[in-house]
């Protein structure tokens, strides 16, 4: 919309402002090689490089360079390989160890894990998959990417096999979708100034972090800042 720049002077006077105290990291998600590169000068704290459309040996080449550059100014980075899922074990395992090794901090893993709704036949998560995965990486955090709409007790699971950070998106988005949808049929929109953006918005927002409260609970990860 109006760049990294923007977005990074944004949240650090919202930190300033707002006197939080818990560690904000300001991630960059599923960002090119060119946006990766620019979200690091404009002052991102974590980037994901996503490198998953490229072959094997083009991915591993620019996540070494992104890898170098962000870490040189003490920034964390994340990375995925492609094409993971429902190939044998051992590629699996070659694959993600070549980018393991490269020094990145986190790496996405592909195990069934799909990025919006999941459909009525989804057949879950492949533990074996990440059984695998973890085997040649040790202990390299993962990243369960697609969380919203996985059943808790697989993403429990998950963690304990190592999966330490999950992205939720859709779950927040449906949140604020249902939030907003039940103001705007109780036509609390037509009531004095109630088209008023800040208060036709206001309880979608809330169910966010009613969403992003339980989320937390669920992962286990309050109080772990």
């Amino acid at each position: 919309m109006t760049g990294y720049t923007t977005v990074a002077a944004m949240v650090k006077a919202m930190v300033e402002a707002l006197n939080i105290t818990v560690p904000v990291a300001l991630h960059l998600d599923h960002g090119s090689y060119e946006g990766a590169k620019a979200a690091l000068d404009a002052g991102f704290s974590s980037i994901m490089f996503d490198g998953s459309h490229y072959g094997i040996e083009e991915n591993i080449e620019k996540t070494k360079e992104i890898v170098e550059l962000c870490h040189s100014k003490g920034v964390s980075v994340e990375a995925e390989v492609g094409s993971i899922g429902g190939e044998e074990d051992g590629v699996i395992g070659k694959e993600c160890r070549s980018i393991a090794d490269l020094g990145v901090d986190f790496l996405a893993a592909g195990i069934g894990n799909i990025h919006g709704k999941y459909p009525a036949n989804w057949e879950g998560l492949d533990f074996d998959a990440l059984d695998a995965i973890q085997a040649e990486t040790g202990k390299l955090p993962l990243v369960l990417h697609g969380g919203s709409g996985i059943p808790d007790e697989m993403i429990k699971k998950a963690i304990t096999l190592g999966v330490s950070k999950v992205n939720v998106n859709t779950e927040c988005q449906l949140y604020f979708q249902e939030a907003t949808r039940k103001y705007i049929e109780a036509g609390k929109d037509l009531e004095g100034k109630g088209y008023d953006p800040r208060k036709l918005l206001a309880p979608g927002a809330e169910a966010i972090k009613q969403c992003v409260k339980d989320r937390m609970e669920v992962f286990g990860c309050i109080g772990k800042a």
